[in-house]
């Protein structure tokens, strides 16, 4: 932790706007293009924000995360990581097939509403595991699951969203099964 004390951290604490229900990626990437040269980000939330780690690796930051007391999180994102993977499609959204391409019928139905984050997300990623590549997924969320666009599209699925009065309906096409690792094969 010594490099770290090194470090210039710049806090943001983004639990109050968690347990509103209001979504902090925005405010969250906002201190991010804000920060300095070799400046870090210190987040405080109530969720480890384990699909943030994805997006702000593929800007450089590396992280750290821990537990603190009463349940909430500490993760500090540190510059530096060599590599850089591509960007997000626009909007953080998975780039699918084209616009008008037909998509099967959902074969399973989520309904998130009334679920606090990271549950929605948590679920629609398990669901998708137990589904076959092409099937469809329908789910409704009471707000935009921004974290989990980048995590979809890093599975390798597609997705659509609508709002609507009553929530946003998210259709995902479940993407290829993973290659097997190396030594399983």
């Amino acid at each position: 932790m010594r490099e770290v004390a090194a470090r210039t951290l710049r806090t943001l604490d983004v639990r109050s706007d968690l347990r509103a229900g209001r979504e902090p990626l925005g405010r969250i990437l906002e201190a991010v293009r804000q920060l300095g040269e070799g400046e870090g980000l210190r987040l405080l939330a109530t969720f480890e924000p384990l699909p943030l780690y994805r997006v702000l690796e593929s800007r450089g930051f590396a992280h750290r995360a821990r537990r603190l007391e009463g349940g909430d999180w500490e993760v500090l994102f540190l510059p530096g990581l060599d590599r850089a993977e591509g960007g997000e499609a626009a909007g953080g959204r998975p780039a699918g097939e084209a616009e008008g391409e037909a998509w099967p019928e959902p074969v399973r139905f989520l309904d998130n509403r009334g679920l606090e984050p990271p549950e929605p997300m948590m679920r629609i990623l398990e669901t998708l595991e137990q589904m076959e590549p092409g099937q469809v997924l329908e789910a409704v969320n009471e707000r935009e699951p921004q974290f989990l666009y980048p995590e979809l599209q890093a599975r390798g699925h597609a997705i659509r969203s609508e709002r609507r009065p009553d929530g946003v309906y998210l259709r995902i096409r479940r993407g290829p099964a993973p290659e097997p690792a190396a030594e399983e094969r």
